[in-house]
């Protein structure tokens, strides 16, 4: 086997091809306000909007990765996961409306 195989199969193997596809996911969720803010007015982000939305992503995003790469049974995974996109919503949930207020 080649190194250049081993390599690949490794890579597939600690899911490595799954981190661009997060990452553009993420991505794609933060341009949507800006998009739809071109054809309604409902949307009025303003920058520090967009820089929330950003840090809770990128938060999510970050916590999901390290759950993937630190944890080692898939149940401690989807568990580490699921918690981190509970804390993500009420936080979004919280920005939105103001859920403790």
């Amino acid at each position: 086997m080649s190194t250049d195989g081993y390599r690949d199969e490794r890579n597939a193997r600690n899911g490595q091809g799954w981190r661009p596809a997060l990452w553009g996911i993420a991505g794609l969720l933060l341009m949507l306000p800006a998009v739809a803010m071109l054809f309604t007015g409902e949307f009025a982000w303003g920058l520090e909007d967009f820089a929330a939305a950003a840090m809770l992503i990128g938060g999510l995003g970050l916590a999901v990765e390290l759950a993937v790469r630190l944890l080692r049974t898939p149940a401690q995974r989807y568990s580490a996961i699921s918690g981190a996109l509970v804390v993500a919503l009420v936080v979004w949930a919280e920005l939105a409306v103001g859920l403790f207020d």
